[in-house]
C-alpha cells in the first residue's frame, strides 16, 4: 500500500512538470509571433494620396490691381441759349446723332419778327448814310452829324447779326457726336435761357476713359502708354484691353495718391460709360519663365518652399519668387523648371513623405 501511493505521486509529479514545460514553450512561441508581426507592421509603408503638376515656362507681368468706373472721354450737356416753347424734338435716348445734327426747334417767330425789324432799322440807316455821304464829301454836313450816323448804321449791323444769333439759336444742334444718354426737353415746355436747363446729354463712346489712384509708391514703375487690362462684371466679367494715357505730376498729400488716366478703345461698342471694372496695370512682363502653381507654394517664417515629388518622395525645397499674378508665380531660384510640384495635400508633409500622385 505504502508503494503504491509513491508510486502516484511520482506520477503527479511528472505530469506535473510535461504541463509546465508545455505551458512555458506556448507563451516563448506566442511572444515570437509577436514579434514578427511588429516586424512585419514596421516594414510597411503608407504613401499619403497628394496632387502634383508639372513646372511650366510662359510670360508673367508684375500688375497692380484696382477698380475703376468706366467713363465717357466726351460728353456734353446740350442747354438753350434762346427762350422758347419747344415745338419739336428729333431724337430719342440711345440715338447716335453726328455734330451739328438737329435735336429740337424752339418757337421762333418771334426772333424772325425781330430779325425783320433789326433788317428795316439797317436799311433806313443805310439809305440815310448814302444821303449824307454824299453832301458830307461836299463839306454841307457837320462832321459831328457824320459820325453820329455813322456810329448809328455800325449798331444797327450789331443788332442785325444778333437777331440773326437770336433766330439760329431756336434751333438745338448737337455740340459733339455721340449717344443721346438722356433726354429732359418735351414738346410744349417752355426753355429759359437763363435758367440753362439740360435739354440733352450726349456721350461719345468711341473711346471711354477711368481714373485710377494709385498709391505714390508705383509712381516710379508708371509709364505713358503702359498697359491695362480692364475685367467688366456687365459683360460676364470679359475682359478688355486699355492702356495709360496721362500720369497727373503732382500727389495728394492727403491720400498719398495720384492720379491716372486710362483709355479704353470701343470699337465694338460693347462697353457703356458708368460700367464698373476690375483693373490690372501691367508694369513689366518677364518672358520664358518658370511658373508654379500659386497654391503649390508654402510661406512660413518669411521662407517660401515647395514639395517636389521625385520616385514616389516628396522632399520640401526653399525658392526664391519673382513676378506674380492670380494664378501662377515665378521661381527665380530654387528649382530647375523641370520638377513636379505638389498642388494639393501638401500642408500636411514632411520633408521626404512617401506620396501616391493621384490627379483627377
Amino acid at each position: 500500500m505504502e508503494h503504491t501511493t509513491h508510486r502516484n505521486l511520482g506520477t503527479l509529479l511528472i505530469a506535473g512538470l510535461l504541463f509546465s514545460s508545455i505551458t512555458l514553450s506556448g507563451c516563448m512561441n506566442a511572444e515570437a509571433t509577436d514579434d514578427g508581426n511588429a516586424k512585419a507592421k514596421e516594414d510597411v509603408i503608407i504613401s499619403i494620396p497628394v496632387e502634383a503638376v508639372a513646372l511650366t515656362n510662359g510670360e508673367i507681368s508684375s500688375s497692380y490691381h484696382t477698380t475703376a468706373i468706366l467713363e465717357a472721354k466726351e460728353e456734353a450737356f446740350v442747354v438753350a441759349r434762346a427762350s422758347g416753347i419747344v415745338e419739336q424734338i428729333f431724337v430719342e435716348e440711345g440715338d447716335y446723332v453726328e455734330k451739328g445734327q438737329v435735336l429740337a426747334q424752339l418757337d421762333k417767330k418771334r426772333y424772325e419778327l425781330n430779325l425783320s425789324k433789326a433788317r428795316a432799322d439797317l436799311t433806313g440807316l443805310e439809305k440815310e448814310l448814302n444821303k449824307i455821304n454824299k453832301v458830307h464829301s461836299r463839306q454841307l454836313v457837320s462832321d459831328d452829324t457824320f459820325d453820329k450816323l455813322t456810329a448809328q448804321y455800325e449798331g444797327a449791323k450789331a443788332v442785325l447779326a444778333l437777331a440773326e444769333l437770336d433766330l439760329k439759336e431756336t434751333t438745338i444742334t448737337a455740340p459733339i457726336s455721340g449717344y443721346i444718354a438722356e433726354r429732359n426737353a418735351k414738346v410744349g415746355n417752355l426753355t429759359e435761357s437763363f435758367q440753362r436747363e439740360r435739354m440733352f446729354h450726349i456721350v461719345q463712346q468711341r473711346e471711354l476713359q477711368g481714373i485710377v489712384y494709385l498709391p505714390e509708391s508705383e509712381m516710379a514703375a508708371i509709364k505713358a502708354n503702359q498697359k491695362a487690362s480692364l475685367k467688366v462684371a456687365a459683360l460676364g466679367n470679359a475682359t478688355v484691353n486699355g492702356y495709360i494715357e496721362r500720369i497727373s505730376p503732382v500727389v495728394d498729400a492727403t491720400t498719398g495718391t495720384f492720379k491716372v488716366t486710362l483709355t479704353v478703345p470701343n470699337d465694338a461698342g460693347n462697353l457703356k460709360a458708368g460700367m464698373f471694372s476690375e483693373v490690372s496695370i501691367d508694369y513689366a512682363t518677364h518672358s520664358n519663365a518658370t511658373l508654379v502653381p500659386r497654391k503649390a507654394l508654402l510661406t512660413i517664417d518669411d521662407r517660401t518652399s515647395v514639395f517636389v515629388v521625385k520616385d514616389g518622395i516628396a522632399n520640401k525645397l526653399d525658392v526664391t519668387t519673382g513676378f506674380e499674378n492670380s494664378d501662377f508665380v515665378e521661381i527665380t531660384d530654387g528649382l530647375s523648371g523641370n520638377e513636379t510640384v505638389v498642388t494639393v495635400g501638401h500642408h500636411n508633409l514632411k520633408d521626404a513623405s512617401p506620396v501616391d500622385i493621384v490627379n483627377s
